[in-house]
């Protein structure tokens, strides 16, 4: 046999070998996956499944500046955001027609959302909070029971069913697993019970932002991240509907509020314990790019106040509020599909439509009588 012919049937049988070794490699993949597959199927979906966690806060510095804005002595100059979005909070538990007979407020701080609870709403509240300064300052509405509690959001530590109704305000943009919170909340309630709390949105200080940002760029031709990561509208609904919630409900507010300067709204978030406790945040921010960075916040915002006799820089805090019920049978279900009267294309002349049929029910009626 010539040596051309021997080296055609080696490559002919290492090609038929490669085949036969890759059906195999292929057949037990499929296996595998099968496998894989039939195992998460079993297994039940929660936020904690589908969201990762991230480890973007160091959640012993933001303790430490909580507890640290918690004990001076002009905290309360400071908190007006919080306690007029902790009043419309309260507002919205007020609109659910029940009774809570155990309540929670997570990351209560001084009670911005129990201090404005009434017993025919909320019959006892378990106010958590890491800062035992702020628990010992907390208010509670008159003729509530109450308890204090230090806790952590990320741990919440609660039986199974045992809580009517869990609320939050502005606390949960700081907790680093989100999802695991979401899974022990729902776990924590009761049938039917109701989670509802608001974080602070994206364009939260945008103007602040852009502020540091163009200044860095300019002083130092780069920037960093001051301003914490603040979570999406679109991720706290597909928390809650990984979770495991349903009828949910998010919507969005947004509050500007008028500062002196640039220099006020930074004294003012830092006072509040609010300043950027992100892992990758810089140790300290420049003197020049603190000057850049309120020059060009009054430039690009600034404006003359005539009510008050001064020029001023707005400051935007956006507020997502959610809400979420733990599944029950008693809960109302949405119509099966096919059962609607009126078309979605036709909403337009809906008010036409109803009193047409008005007209058509008031014609049969009087055919009756007949």
């Amino acid at each position: 046999m010539s040596q051309t012919k021997m080296f055609q049937y080696t490559l002919r049988f290492c090609f038929v070998k490669s085949q036969l070794n890759l059906s195999q490699f292929f057949n037990c993949s499929s296996k595998v996956v099968t496998r894989f597959s039939s195992t998460n199927a079993s297994k039940q979906k929660t936020a904690s499944s589908v969201y990762r966690t991230m480890d973007i806060f160091d959640r012993d510095a933001k303790i430490k500046q909580r507890e640290i804005s918690a004990q001076q002595q002009d905290y309360h100059l400071c908190e007006y955001v919080k306690e007029e979005v902790g009043w419309r909070t309260a507002d919205r538990v007020f609109d659910i027609k029940r009774t809570f007979k155990n309540a929670v407020e997570l990351g209560a701080a001084r009670g911005y959302v129990s201090r404005h609870f009434q017993p025919d709403s909320v019959e006892k509240v378990t106010l958590c909070d890491t800062s035992p300064t702020h628990l010992e300052k907390a208010i509670v509405g008159e003729g509530v029971q109450f308890e204090k509690r230090i806790m952590d959001e990320e741990h919440i530590d609660f039986p199974e069913n045992s809580i009517d109704l869990f609320v939050s305000s502005l606390a949960l943009h700081w907790v680093n697993d989100l999802p695991g919170v979401f899974d022990n909340v729902l776990k924590c309630l009761k049938p039917d019970g109701v989670f509802l709390a608001c974080v602070f949105g994206c364009d939260t200080l945008s103007e602040l932002r852009q502020a540091l940002q163009l200044a860095e760029t300019e002083r130092i031709g780069g920037m960093f991240s001051h301003i914490s990561p603040f979570t999406r509208i679109r991720d706290i609904g597909g928390l809650l509907g990984a979770a495991g919630f349903s009828l949910q409900t998010v919507d969005v507010d947004s509050i500007t509020v008028w500062y002196p300067d640039a220099w006020a709204v930074m004294r003012d978030v830092r006072a509040l314990g609010e300043n950027n406790a992100a892992r990758n945040r810089p140790l300290r921010l420049n003197k020049d790019v603190q000057f850049a960075a309120a020059a060009i916040y009054d430039e690009m915002f600034g404006k003359e106040m005539p009510d008050r006799g001064a020029r001023g820089v707005p400051a935007t805090y956006q507020i997502i509020n959610f809400l979420g019920w733990k599944p029950d049978p008693s809960q109302q279900k949405p119509m099966e599909r096919g059962t609607g009267e009126i078309h979605l294309k036709d909403l337009h002349r809906i008010d036409e439509i109803i009193r047409e049929k008005k007209r058509q029910t008031e014609e049969t009626g009087k055919e009756e009588k007949k």
